[in-house]
């Protein structure tokens, strides 16, 4: 079973879950500000996806954060903040059997699931 960890009002996740229902694929949505996630997920993902792949930069939550634990971060501060603010971790991460994506590009899912 393939599972889908975002927000669900997320624009990439919408689009993600477009292309996954338009090319017959069922998965399970995790939804992080209702369930959470735990920082053994999060170690598990940074062992296929580097952390810095799964730390959105870009984002509101990257931007609140003061400036001395933005010049500090390193895999296990990241994985500590991505495990407390949820909306820090880019969007979506999808769980295969073999691999974790990261983000949303139709090449790489048409590459994992065709």
């Amino acid at each position: 079973m393939i599972t889908m960890y975002g927000i669900p009002n997320c624009d990439t996740i919408k689009k993600a879950k477009k292309w996954l229902e338009a090319n017959g694929i069922d998965y399970e949505f995790h939804d992080y500000k209702k369930k959470g996630i735990t920082k053994a997920k999060l170690k598990d993902w940074c062992k296929q996806a580097d952390w810095e792949v799964l730390l959105n930069r870009r984002g509101t939550t990257w931007r609140k954060l003061d400036d001395a634990t933005k010049e500090s971060i390193n895999k296990t501060s990241a994985i500590d903040i991505m495990a407390k603010e949820t909306s820090i971790i880019k969007r979506p991460v999808i769980e295969t059997d073999n691999e974790t994506l990261v983000g949303f590009s139709t090449d790489t899912y048409e590459a994992a699931f065709k």
